[in-house]
C-alpha cells in the first residue's frame, strides 16, 4: 500500500474512532433535560393516567374506564368540548389565512418590511395582565367601544355576556397570535428557490396558478408547524378568557379549560385527571395525523 493510500485510510479510521465517544458526551448534554422532561411531564402524566382508574384520588376503588365511559354523558364535560372544537375550527383556519395574506403583503413591500413585522409582534409581548386590562376596559358594558356606540346613538351591547363574547375570544386569539404567524410564513416564504417561479413565469402561469401550485405546496412545512402551534396556543387562550369573563362564563365560551379548572376546584380530581388525559390523546392524535399528511406531501 502506498504511502498515499495508508494516510487516506488513516483518515477514514480515525473518525469512527471518535464517534462513540462523540454520542456519549452528546447523551450527557441530553440527559439533564431528558430527566427534567420525565420528572416534570412523563411522571406526572402517569399519575394522572392512574388516578383518571380510581374512584377517589386517596384510597379509591379501581373503576377501570368507567371514568371516561361518565364524561361522555356530562352536560358540562360535552359542552365544553363543543365549544373548544368549535373554537379551534374558525380561529385557527382564521388565523392561518389572515397571516398567509399580511406576509404574503409584507414580501412585495420593498421598504420598512421590519416595521410592519414588528407592529403585528407587539401584541406577543405585551403582559396577559395588561392585555386583559385593555380588552375589559373596551368591552365592558359600559367600556370604550359602548360608549363609541353610544355617541352615534346606538344601544349598548352586551359583548361580553352574549352570543357575541365567542367572537369577542375569537378576536383576541387573532389578534395575539397573528405576528407570530406571519414570522413563521416570511421565513417559508423566504426558502422558496426563486427559480421555481422564474419557471411559472417561462410556463405563462398566471398570479393565482403561481400561488396553488408553487407557493402553497411549497409552504406545507410551515402552514403544518403553524397549525399545530395554533392548537396548541388555542388551549393557552384560557388565561385571557378566565381572566376577562370569570370561571363560569357565557355558555358560548365555556371550555374544557373552565371544565377542568371547576374540578380542580372543587377536588373532584377523578374527573379533572380524565379529562386531562382525553385532551392530551386527542391532541397527541391529531399531531401525528398532520404529521403524516405533511411527509406524505412532501414525498
Amino acid at each position: 500500500m502506498s504511502s498515499r493510500q495508508s494516510g487516506a485510510a488513516a483518515r477514514l479510521k480515525k473518525p469512527r474512532g471518535r464517534l462513540p465517544g462523540g454520542a456519549l458526551a452528546g447523551a450527557g448534554f441530553l440527559l439533564p433535560g431528558f430527566l427534567g422532561f420525565c420528572v416534570f411531564y412523563i411522571w406526572p402524566f402517569c399519575v394522572s393516567l392512574w388516578y383518571s382508574l380510581l374512584s377517589r384520588p386517596i384510597n379509591g376503588a379501581f373503576v377501570g374506564l368507567a371514568n371516561y365511559f361518565s364524561m361522555f354523558v356530562n352536560p358540562a364535560y360535552l359542552k365544553g368540548l363543543a365549544n373548544t372544537v368549535r373554537f379551534i375550527g374558525v380561529s385557527v383556519p382564521a388565523n392561518i389565512a389572515l397571516s398567509l395574506g399580511i406576509a404574503l403583503l409584507i414580501r412585495t413591500l420593498r421598504r420598512r418590511r421590519e416595521l410592519f413585522t414588528l407592529i403585528f409582534l407587539v401584541p406577543l409581548v405585551i403582559p396577559s395582565g395588561s392585555t386583559v386590562t385593555f380588552w375589559k376596559a373596551l368591552l365592558a358594558y359600559d367600556g370604550a367601544l359602548n360608549g363609541l356606540l353610544a355617541q352615534f346613538g346606538a344601544a349598548k351591547v352586551n359583548w361580553l355576556d352574549s352570543g357575541l363574547a365567542f367572537w369577542m375570544i375569537v378576536l383576541i386569539f387573532t389578534w395575539k397570535n397573528l405576528g407570530f404567524d406571519i414570522v413563521l410564513y416570511l421565513s417559508g416564504l423566504g426558502n422558496i428557490p426563486r427559480e421555481y417561479y422564474e419557471a411559472a413565469w417561462v410556463d405563462g402561469a398566471k398570479p393565482a396558478q403561481t400561488f396553488f401550485a408553487v407557493t402553497l405546496p411549497q409552504l406545507a412545512p410551515s402552514t403544518v408547524l403553524i397549525l399545530i402551534l395554533s392548537i396548541v396556543n388555542s388551549f393557552k387562550v384560557f388565561k385571557e378568557i378566565y381572566l376577562i369573563t370569570g370561571s363560569y362564563p357565557h355558555e358560548s365560551v365555556y371550555t374544557l379549560q373552565h371544565f377542568m379548572n371547576n374540578m380542580f376546584a372543587s377536588l373532584n380530581y377523578p374527573k379533572l385527571t380524565t379529562a386531562t388525559t382525553i385532551l392530551v390523546l386527542l391532541i397527541a392524535a391529531f399531531t401525528q395525523g398532520l404529521l403524516r399528511i405533511e411527509r406524505k406531501a412532501s414525498a
